[in-house]
């Protein structure tokens, strides 16, 4: 079983910047291949980043604003997320492919842990 905590979400205005943290449990955490997703009211969970084998990869809808990284001393995953937007408002959750599986990193069946959120608001 692998653990995920988020914190870092809150209300911002937009143009704003919030740093999401997302910690794990476990000892090979540098294996793990992480995502960042995100579901905002009425509509289906979305990707927005993710991160494995070194390479990262970003939504179209985020790139050149949220930046997702990781301090595997400190078994944590990162969303830094610049230039915020109205339309980013929605609850961000962690994600853990455990042992990384191959599958496309941007479905969410591809991970097997999930945190329980965190809520951001970025007002317009």
């Amino acid at each position: 079983q692998v653990q995920l905590v988020e914190s870092g979400g809150g209300l911002v205005q937009a143009g704003g910047s919030l740093r999401l943290s997302c910690a794990a449990s476990g000892r090979t955490f540098s294996s793990y291949a992480m995502g960042w997703f995100r579901q905002a009211p009425g509509k289906e969970r979305e990707f927005v980043a993710a991160t494995r084998s070194g390479v990262t990869y970003a939504a179209d809808s985020v790139k050149g604003r949220f930046t997702i990284s990781r301090d595997n001393a400190k078994n944590t995953v990162y969303l830094q997320m610049n230039s915020l937007k109205p339309e980013d408002t929605a609850v961000y959750y962690c994600a853990a492919d455990v042992p990384p599986k191959g599958s496309p990193y941007y479905l969410a069946p591809t991970y097997d842990y999930w945190g329980q959120g965190t809520q951001v608001t970025v007002s317009s």
